[in-house]
């Protein structure tokens, strides 16, 4: 794009700021490392992988050697029999689902209306796979047992997303989640986890990894959306499914040539990030609260941030102001102070109304209660 118009310098849009504010201010509170360059992630991976993995090692080949490691730590993790590598987790659903329905004989998937795929791939589902997705809940909480037992049609899965994003990171309890396990089970139904952010699940859920994924058929986790990777996800299931699996991901062009940046990546997340996990959800929920004490403090009439104990690392703010008007103080505050509170873009959610997502890496680890709320209050003071 050119950087001068028929009437002189074109301006920066909101985007472009953000994106310079994000790699220029001293202080974010939510800074990941997929907003690097090329060059600072070609060096953090190079720096790292030697921890992980024999580099003297011959590269992989159509999914061998360090691919097949990233699986086997994987399945460990989990608990399961085996693990397949995927270069997407939209692949790793579809696949690992429409197995499942040529098992059962039944397509149907029940799944949340907010879950990813019904919301994000563009009915990937249906379109591509020959799924019918069935919609259990369109409440904006997680899939209850009653939700379940309430479906009038019979389902070949149940799909449940943890945490459920779009709702605000939400996760259920240890018995709403046991309870709609064994709802899905009395309908003789299997269970597939959506856990693109299952990594991230187990402070507020209380049991290890290998518990909860115990807990389904199978499970997709990504090895980018909490641990940092270069991309790719994996699909966790009995030995017998991950036969077929393998199959049907040669049929969809996921058996790529060789994988080894992003299956190294991912080995660096499960050996740096994963550990830390728990950390950054107890510091969401500090994060949080001075959030909601630094906004009260400004005096701003409604604000909300969702939910108000964090489930995840993750969560959403919500401001009674028009999405142009909150992205324009979130950017203006980096530029002119070096901080950025809300490095997100922020969406419409009705008249007057706004969202944004946000949540603590290891930077957020730095700020403290006092930081956040008196940078919420400088934040605040900025929308006019």
């Amino acid at each position: 794009m050119s950087d001068t118009t028929e009437n002189g310098p074109r301006r920066p849009s909101i985007r472009e700021r953000r994106r310079a504010a994000f790699r220029g201010a001293p202080r974010v509170l939510s800074r990941g490392g997929a907003g690097g360059t090329l060059r600072e992630r070609l060096t953090e991976l190079t720096e790292a992988a030697p921890e992980v993995y024999d580099l003297d090692e011959p590269a992989d080949f159509y999914g061998d050697g360090v691919v097949g490691a990233l699986e086997d730590r994987v399945a460990a993790l989990l608990g399961t029999e085996a693990a397949v590598f995927f270069p997407t987790g939209t692949m790793a659903q579809q696949v690992g689902l429409r197995c499942w329905a040529a098992r059962t004989g039944n397509p149907a998937v029940a799944l949340h209306a907010l879950s990813h795929p019904e919301v994000h791939e563009r009915h990937a589902f249906s379109q591509v796979s020959g799924l019918r997705p069935v919609t259990v809940s369109q409440e904006p909480r997680p899939v209850t047992a009653a939700d379940v037992y309430g479906l009038d049609e019979p389902v070949g899965a149940l799909a449940l997303e943890l945490p459920l994003r779009d709702a605000g990171f939400l996760l259920p309890s240890w018995e709403e989640l046991t309870g709609a396990v064994e709802a899905a089970r009395d309908r003789e139904a299997v269970v597939h986890f959506d856990g693109a952010r299952l990594w991230e699940a187990t402070e507020h859920l209380g049991h290890p990894l290998d518990e909860i994924a115990a807990l389904a058929d199978s499970v997709y986790v990504s090895f980018y959306k909490s641990l940092g990777g270069l991309g790719g996800a994996a699909l966790a299931c009995p030995a017998s499914l991950a036969e077929e699996a393998r199959a049907w991901r040669h049929r969809y062009g996921g058996l790529v040539f060789q994988q080894f940046p992003t299956a190294l990546s991912a080995l660096v997340g499960l050996e740096r990030e994963l550990p830390r996990l728990p950390a950054y959800v107890r510091h969401a929920r500090v994060v949080a609260a001075a959030l909601r004490e630094g906004f009260a403090a400004a005096g701003l009439p409604w604000a909300r941030v969702h939910p108000e104990v964090p489930h995840t690392h993750d969560f959403q703010v919500w401001l009674p102001f028009e999405p142009e008007v909150v992205a324009e103080a979130a950017v203006r505050q980096a530029e002119e102070t070096g901080t950025l509170l809300f490095a997100g873009a922020w969406d419409a959610r009705g008249p007057g109304l706004a969202v944004t997502e946000t949540g603590v890496r290891a930077a957020g680890l730095e700020w403290t209660a006092r930081d956040v709320r008196d940078a919420a209050v400088d934040f605040a003071g900025r929308l006019g």
